[in-house]
C-alpha cells in the first residue's frame, strides 16, 4: 500500500524583518521634514544629518520611532540611520522603553581653559541646585569660548564666565537661545571693496595663475592647523579631473581655539568672498560650509548672509550649501568631515587617495579652513608684501592667536608670526594674572603638545616647535600658571582624547583610554606611557590618536621636578 504524505506549505513571512513603523510616525516626520514622494531630493544621502537636526530640533530628542520612519523615508537601513544618530554627541537618541529627557539641558564646558577656571565645581553645583527632573546637567567638549571661561550652554545659550546665579537667572529668564550676533551686512562690506576680487575673476581680470602667485608670495598656508600652502592645494585639485567640490571646515573643535568664531562674527562677507574665490579657482560644482553645531548663533547669520548674495545675483541660489556638525571633534580633520558631509558617521578615511583626489561624493575636493580664505581678498587688496612683511624672529605673515588661561586679556589677538610666548602675553594678553607665575603653555591646544616657561622665548610658527615635540596648529595658546595641577592638565586632555575617539582604530580606541588609567595612577610608568606613546603615535589612523600623547610626552620631557613637586612620582 502506498501512503501519500501531503507536503506543507511553506508558510510566508507577512510583512518585513525588523520592528514595524509606529502608528503615525511616517506622518508625523512628513510635517517635519516634507513629504518625500512629492520630492524626493529630500532621500539624498547626504541630508540625513540635517533630517536628523530638523527632528532633534522640533522633539528636543530623537525617538526610535522617528528613526525607523526616517529609514523608510530615505530608503536606508536602519542599522546606517542608528549609526550615525548614535555618534554625534548632539543627538539624543531616545529607545522605545526609555523617557525624554528633561525639557532643558545645561552642558557645562570641561576643557582645559574652563577646567581651570573652576568648571568643575561649578557643574557639580549647578547638578546639587537644581531638579534632574527638569533640567540635566552634563559635561561638554570645549565650546570654542575658552577667553570667557567657564562656559554653560543653557540650552542653547551660551553664557561665559558663568556662576551658579547667572545660570540661574539665565533659566528664570527663559533666556535658552542663541545670542544674536550684530555683523556687517552686504551693503556695507561692498562699501569698503568687498566682492571687487570676486567680480573681477569671474571677469577674467584677474586669472587664477596671477593669484596663486600672489597667494605665494604672501606664503599663506592653511590655518586650521597643517599649514599646507594655499597656492599649492589649489593646484593638486585644479590637476584632477572634474567635477570638483570646495568644502570649507568651520568646525574648529580643538580645545583652546575660537579664532574662526571671532572672524565669522566679525566678518562673515569677507569669509565668504574667500570662500566662493577659492571655490572659482578650482570651478568648483558646489560651495559647502561645515559649520560646528556648538556656534547656532553663527548658524543663523551665515544663512542670512548667503541669502543676501542670492537676491543680488552674486551667488546661484543653492550654490553655497550650509550643513551643521553635530558635535564631533574628529569631523576637524578633513576626511572625517567629508565623511559627515555625506550624511555618515565621521570617521577618518585611509590616505591615500587624498581628498584633493577623492574626496566629497568620490570627487576631488578643495578643503579649506575660515582664516584661511577669510586672508584672500585682503592679501590682494593689500598686496603679498603686506601680509608677508610681518613677523618675528625670521618668520612671515600673521597669525590669530587664541589665548586663554592665566592672562588678564584671553581673546583672539592678531599678531607677528614667530612672536615668542613671552611677547604675546605682555604686549597682546595684558600679562600674567595677578598672583600668578607662569609655568607652561600649550602652542597648540589640546593636541600641539605643552612647553614650560624655560621655554617662553621659541619663535611661534609653524616648523618652529618640532624639535621640542610640540606644534602650533591652529595657534590656541593656553597658558598655565605655578597654581594649576599639572596630573590635572594631563587627565583633562587625556579624558578629551578619549571621549573624541571615533573608535574606528584600536591604537586611539584602546590607547587614549589606557593612557588616561596610567595617568590617574599615583605613579607614573614613564617607559610605559612612552612606548604606549610610540604605538599611537606610529598606528593611529589620524591625527587624533596620533597627536593624544603630544602633552604627556611633554611633561615627561620636561616638568619631571614640577610633577613631583606635586606629588606625581615618576618610574624610569
Amino acid at each position: 500500500m502506498t501512503v501519500h504524505t501531503e507536503i506543507p506549505k511553506r508558510r510566508l513571512r507577512g510583512k518585513p524583518r525588523g520592528r514595524s513603523l509606529t502608528p503615525g510616525a511616517m506622518d508625523a516626520l512628513r510635517q517635519l521634514l516634507g513629504d518625500e514622494r512629492d520630492q524626493p531630493q529630500r532621500r539624498q544621502r547626504d541630508l540625513l544629518i540635517e533630517h536628523l537636526h530638523v527632528i532633534q530640533d522640533a522633539l528636543g530628542h530623537l525617538p526610535l520611532a522617528h528613526l525607523r520612519a526616517l529609514a523608510t523615508y530615505m530608503n536606508l537601513p536602519m542599522a546606517e540611520v542608528y549609526e550615525t544618530a548614535t555618534f554625534y554627541a548632539h543627538f539624543d537618541v531616545i529607545h522605545d522603553d526609555q523617557a525624554a529627557p528633561p525639557a532643558l539641558t545645561l552642558r557645562v564646558c570641561d576643557s582645559l581653559s574652563c577646567q581651570l577656571a573652576g568648571a568643575e565645581a561649578l557643574r557639580n553645583a549647578l547638578a546639587a541646585g537644581t531638579d534632574p527632573a527638569e533640567v540635566r546637567v552634563l559635561r561638554a567638549p570645549c565650546m570654542g569660548r575658552c577667553d570667557t571661561a567657564p562656559v554653560v550652554e543653557v540650552g542653547h545659550y551660551h553664557l561665559g564666565h558663568a556662576s551658579v546665579e547667572n545660570v540661574q537667572a539665565a533659566i528664570a529668564a527663559d533666556h535658552t537661545h542663541p545670542e544674536p550676533v550684530d555683523w556687517p551686512r552686504l551693503d556695507a562690506y561692498r562699501l569698503t571693496g568687498g566682492y571687487t576680487l570676486l567680480n573681477a575673476c569671474r571677469a577674467v581680470e584677474v586669472s587664477v595663475e596671477s593669484l596663486m602667485e600672489i597667494l605665494e608670495s604672501a606664503k599663506l598656508r592653511g590655518l586650521g592647523g597643517a599649514g599646507f600652502p594655499t597656492f599649492k592645494k589649489w593646484f593638486f585639485v585644479r590637476a584632477e579631473a572634474g567635477p570638483r567640490y570646495c568644502a570649507i571646515n568651520a568646525d574648529e573643535g580643538e580645545p583652546g581655539t575660537f579664532k574662526d568664531r571671532h572672524y565669522l562674527e566679525r566678518a562673515p562677507h569677507q569669509f565668504l568672498e574667500g570662500a566662493l574665490i577659492s571655490a572659482w579657482a578650482i570651478e568648483a560644482d558646489a560651495l559647502y560650509i561645515y559649520l560646528r553645531d556648538e556656534y547656532p548663533a553663527l548658524l543663523d547669520v551665515l544663512h542670512q548672509a548667503i541669502k543676501e548674495l542670492e537676491n543680488a545675483g552674486l551667488v546661484a541660489p543653492g550654490y553655497i550649501l550650509l550643513r551643521r556638525g553635530a558635535g564631533a571633534y574628529i569631523c576637524g580633520e578633513e576626511s572625517a568631515m567629508i565623511e559627515s558631509l555625506e550624511g555618515k558617521p565621521g570617521k577618518p578615511r585611509h590616505r591615500p587617495p587624498f581628498v584633493a583626489q577623492r574626496g566629497l561624493f568620490d570627487r576631488p575636493t578643495l578643503v579649506n579652513n575660515v582664516e584661511t580664505v577669510y586672508w584672500i581678498p585682503a592679501i590682494y587688496a593689500q598686496g603679498a608684501d603686506w601680509f608677508a612683511s610681518h613677523g618675528r624672529h625670521g618668520r612671515s605673515g600673521l597669525r590669530s592667536f587664541s589665548v586663554s588661561g592665566r592672562v588678564n586679556t584671553p581673546g583672539v589677538h592678531l599678531a607677528p608670526a614667530g612672536i615668542t610666548l613671552n611677547e604675546l602675553i605682555e604686549e597682546y594678553a595684558g600679562g600674567m594674572q595677578a598672583g600668578h607665575t607662569l609655568a607652561g603653555y600649550l602652542p597648540g591646544g589640546a593636541s600641539g603638545g605643552i612647553l614650560p616657561a624655560s621655554k617662553a622665548d621659541i619663535p611661534l610658527d609653524f616648523d618652529t616647535l618640532h624639535e621640542h615635540g610640540c606644534f602650533i596648529g591652529s595657534a590656541a595658546v593656553v597658558v598655565l600658571s605655578d597654581h594649576d595641577n599639572l596630573r590635572d592638565v594631563a587627565t583633562n586632555l587625556l579624558g578629551f582624547f578619549a571621549d573624541e575617539s571615533c573608535g574606528q582604530c584600536t591604537p586611539c580606541r584602546v590607547g587614549t583610554e589606557k593612557m588616561l588609567t596610567l595617568l590617574e595612577r599615583d605613579a607614573w610608568d614613564a617607559e610605559t606611557l612612552e612606548r604606549l606613546s610610540q604605538v599611537m603615535m606610529d598606528a593611529s589612523i589620524c591625527g587624533l590618536g596620533q597627536a593624544a600623547p603630544n602633552p604627556v610626552l611633554g611633561l615627561l620631557r620636561d616638568f619631571r621636578s614640577q610633577l613631583a613637586a606635586q606629588n606625581v612620582i615618576i618610574k624610569g
